[in-house]
């Protein structure tokens, strides 16, 4: 019986306490006019003023041409800037994977736009620079290709298609 009796007192109590909550969060939900929150902020007291003196023009006579100075700001050297590329390594590998793609399909035209754009995400790409060589020595550009060739061997002379490079350049002089 007093288990029931101290059942009974905890489920009103709890019952109280949800109505009461239940009415001040209704009466806070009525907020006021949405015009008079933004008027008043919270901040009003903690505002600083920016604005000069009344008698600052007079006092300081020189300061608009020193502040003027400070906010023309002078057009920027632009002399030696280089032109600036993505650097992507993981896209570059891609496309002369995709480039390798089209050479073996004997797509030259596409297989080069290719290499160039590997080369464009990754300069000096030994791999890129002989296959784009390849590739222009199958369309029948021999100076972008012996151009390509002499890329390939000067940053990998000792590479893996070192000889192949030299042979290609051989070649492609006697054929002059």
């Amino acid at each position: 019986m007093t288990r029931f009796a101290l059942l009974a007192c905890t489920l009103l109590l709890a019952g109280t306490n949800c109505l009461a909550q239940q009415s001040s969060s209704s009466t806070q939900s009525s907020s006021p006019n949405p015009d008079q929150e933004a008027q008043e902020s919270s901040s009003r007291d903690t505002r600083i003023d920016i604005h000069p003196p009344k008698d600052d023009a007079k006092n300081h006579p020189n300061s608009k041409s020193a502040v003027a100075d400070l906010e023309a700001a002078p057009e920027p050297d632009t002399t030696g800037i280089q032109e600036f590329h993505p650097w992507n390594p993981l896209k570059s590998s891609k496309d002369v994977e995709v480039g390798d793609f089209y050479f073996k399909r004997k797509n030259y035209k596409a297989a080069l736009d290719r290499y160039k754009e590997a080369l464009y995400y990754k300069d000096n790409d030994a791999i890129a620079s002989f296959r784009l060589a390849v590739c222009q020595e199958k369309l029948g550009d021999k100076a972008e290709a012996r151009k390509y060739y002499e890329q390939y061997l000067k940053i990998l002379p000792e590479g893996p298609f070192a000889k192949d490079a030299h042979a290609a350049l051989d070649k492609l002089e006697k054929s002059e």
